[in-house]
């Protein structure tokens, strides 16, 4: 070789050689390792016993990505599994099996992310980095998603549809999310999430009666060979064929038992509870994919039902919060449905048309837990009314179903929801007490006498009466109104908080309910909000007086009566309106008479500074009170014993109504004071936490109430003044009902030590 072609030869070989080593080196460094687990297609041909699976994976399209890197969990039906799933199917072999069937399953079989047993049940929390918690997560997102199919949407109109992938919180679309597949979930079972949930084989076996728990399955397929790793992740091999399941809403569109509930969850033409909303980017997509022009909806639930039936997202207010629950429907068959629909919710309606919305979504969501609801659980686990599953698991469900979204159980009846069932009931589903039901809400007492566990009496007034008394709704302007004629102009001045005092004055809880269990006898009771002070009614054979009904000189009459869940209802036909008189007012009705009883202490009232005659109220005196007036002869005593101002002398004294005299003045004052319960009222009825000491209206120079003590059993009630004397109430004539207050007649005077 001529030194000319040496020199030439030379670099080139250099370089070679150096380009050689660059290569063995980058080999050395990315080349696959030698003791990486093959990929799950590789793995699955060289065991020998998934050739039926194999053959599924290579008609779905999807062997390219199970024998190449990646990151899944796969659960591998076995031979053995599919010769029983061919047998069950009348399916002569995979050959059989057309190819989107296949590429269903194979999607369904695979989830995202490579799991061994003991994190699959492991929640992958997403907010805040927490990471994982152990043991609370049953279900794993798979690579399927069902995409367009036809729904019906009005006038029996055939649409290319999506399911919601997102509950309906109110938004313009929805809450629909572009892009987001809405892929089904798979459920599985361990013993770890069974432990921390205080579950058995026995809710396992509810649903799959015929395959035996083993601490590990998947559906009601048993996972036989676990935790087998690959190059694209983990592996599970399963004795039984697992296939896509339908959601909520897919599942109920195939089945004509529960067509009758399902006509509720889907209304579309009156009080709809369903809408078909149209999307542009959906429609292009199909177009792209099908050559179809057709425009796709997707198909939305209201916003005031729990869920979704067709979101398979579960709550998705966190990204993976679909691996530890989902959603329950308690789905009654159709003579249950029909049955309730006529006798219950369309007792004063023509159909369901005429329903209200609300009416219609109650009765929904009562059935519509959104949460696992586990057949042993069906006790403690609540829907969003805080009620639980009322069904027998098993005298009263007739199928069940763990579904891509959820758990189904198909009923023989219905849920006996509260909201119907009580006497908040009586008033929710009649369109002749709208007045009523609003005032309940508008009062928050909707929330304790629509709660079976709360007993309770409720008087319930027809809107006609509300009307002829002046009252309406605005429902344009979201107020209360009141007329004083038909033609007076509306004010709202005052007309709410009249409204609410006069519908607590219709609700009696214990311990005051029961005085009103059968308002054909006689007696006095409180009502109002439970725990705090309420106007009084007297009842007398079915005829009610309130203080404002007595003013006007009138009574209500009780025209008949039902029983709910938690107390009876009284339909009356009068507004049980209270008293806007001065307390005055009545000590005056009640002693201006020189034969009245009363007689003396008005007197004395009438002519102390302390009362006003403009508005007949005592001075300083707001709020709910009780006077205990002593009788004319009780008050002479007063006055013969230094108590009151009087002429003459001892024992034949006689009251000076009006003294003078500073000293005098101030024994009237304290003596009328010292009379006055101040802040509760009181009755001989027994109901009253007894004995127990009150504060009167009289302080001392220090400012502290002087007390005394009133002790009460039916049809008795006595008070120990701070001397140990007793005086005892005159019930005969006693029980005289003012603004807020009782007025009682006393056999005796209290007397009060000040110092």
């Amino acid at each position: 070789m001529n030194k000319f072609m040496l020199r030439l030869f030379l670099p080139v070989l250099t370089l070679l050689l150096f380009a050689q080593c660059r290569k063995k080196a980058f080999d050395e460094k990315y080349d696959r390792p030698d003791n990486l687990q093959p990929p799950f297609y590789q793995q699955l041909q060289s065991a020998g016993r998934f050739t039926s699976l194999l053959k599924l994976i290579d008609k779905s399209g999807y062997k390219p990505t199970l024998e190449a890197g990646g990151y899944w969990t796969l659960f591998a039906p076995n031979d053995d599994a599919f010769k029983q799933f061919f047998t069950d199917r009348g399916i002569g072999s995979a050959n059989d099996i057309d190819s989107v069937t296949a590429r269903a399953m194979v999607q369904y079989m695979l989830i995202y992310n490579a799991y061994k047993e003991d994190r699959l049940d492991d929640y992958q929390a997403t907010v805040n980095n927490t990471g994982w918690t152990p043991s609370i997560a049953f279900r794993r997102r798979t690579a399927y998603y069902t995409g367009f199919y036809t729904d019906t949407a009005k006038n029996n109109k055939p649409v290319v549809a999506l399911a919601t992938n997102r509950n309906n919180k109110g938004g313009a679309n929805g809450n629909y999310v572009t892009g987001d597949d809405n892929n089904k979930y798979i459920t599985y079972f361990t013993n770890s999430y069974f432990s921390s949930f205080n579950l058995s084989a026995a809710d396992y076996n509810y649903f799959y009666p015929n395959s035996a728990y083993a601490g590990f399955n998947v559906g009601e397929a048993k996972v036989i060979t676990k935790d087998q790793v690959a190059e694209n992740g983990v592996w599970h091999e399963v004795d039984k064929v697992i296939t896509p399941l339908m959601s909520i809403d897919e599942y109920i569109r195939t089945k004509p038992q529960y067509s009758s509930f399902r006509a509720i969850l889907n209304r579309l033409y009156t009080n709809n509870t369903i809408s078909f909303i149209y999307n542009a980017t959906a429609s292009q997509r199909y177009r792209v994919l099908t050559g179809k022009s057709d425009s796709v909806f997707v198909k939305v639930y209201s916003n005031l039902l729990a869920y979704s039936p067709n979101n398979e997202n579960f709550m998705k207010e966190e990204d993976n919060d679909g691996q530890k629950d989902c959603w329950t429907l308690f789905i009654p068959t159709n003579a249950a449905i029909d049955n309730y629909v006529n006798n219950v919710l369309c007792e004063y309606y023509a159909s369901v048309d005429q329903l209200p919305l609300e009416v219609i979504t109650d009765f929904l969501n009562a059935h519509m837990f959104p949460t696992a609801v586990w057949p042993s659980k069906f006790n403690v686990t609540k829907n969003i009314f805080s009620e639980p599953a009322r069904f027998d698991p098993y005298a009263d469900v007739v199928e069940k179903k763990i579904l891509s979204n959820g758990f189904l159980y198909g009923t023989s009846k219905v849920e006996e929801a509260d909201v119907f069932s009580t006497v908040y009931g009586k008033a929710f589903l009649n369109p002749q007490f709208t007045m009523m039901t609003r005032l309940l809400k508008s009062a928050g007492l909707n929330l304790l006498v629509s709660k079976s566990n709360i007993s309770v009496n409720m008087l319930l007034v027809p809107d006609a009466v509300f009307s002829t008394a002046g009252y309406s709704y605005n429902a344009t302007k979201s107020q209360y109104e009141y007329r004083a004629t038909p033609t007076s102009s509306a004010t709202t001045n005052g007309v709410y908080d009249k409204l609410i005092r006069i519908v607590k004055t219709c609700v009696f809880f214990a311990p005051y309910k029961a005085s009103t269990d059968n308002l054909s006898g006689s007696g006095i009771v409180k009502s109002g909000d439970a725990g705090n002070e309420g106007d009084y009614i007297k009842f007398n054979n079915n005829k009610l007086e309130t203080g404002g009904l007595l003013d006007a000189g009138i009574t209500a009459n009780v025209d008949s009566f039902k029983t709910a869940a938690n107390g009876n209802v009284y339909f009356i036909n009068q507004l049980p309106v209270f008293s806007e008189k001065g307390i005055g007012f009545h000590i005056k009705k009640l002693g201006e008479s020189t034969s009245s009883d009363y007689n003396y202490f008005w007197q004395y009232l009438s002519n102390s500074s302390y009362y006003s005659a403009t508005t007949a109220e005592i001075i300083g005196l707001t709020g709910f009170s009780t006077l205990f007036i002593p009788s004319n002869a009780a008050i002479v005593q007063a006055v013969n014993d230094g108590l009151l101002p009087g002429t003459g002398t001892a024992p034949s004294k006689v009251p000076t109504f009006n003294p003078s005299n500073e000293q005098g003045k101030d024994l009237v004052r304290k003596f009328i004071q010292y009379h006055i319960l101040y802040g509760h009222t009181v009755v001989p009825d027994g109901k009253t936490e007894s004995p127990m000491n009150y504060e009167s209206f009289l302080k001392n120079a220090l400012g502290t109430s002087l007390k005394f003590t009133v002790t009460t059993t039916p049809g008795v009630l006595s008070i120990k003044d701070n001397y140990g004397r007793t005086a005892n109430v005159i019930t005969a004539q006693s029980n005289n009902l003012s603004n807020r207050s009782v007025i009682h007649l006393l056999d005796n005077y209290l007397k009060y030590n000040d110092n």
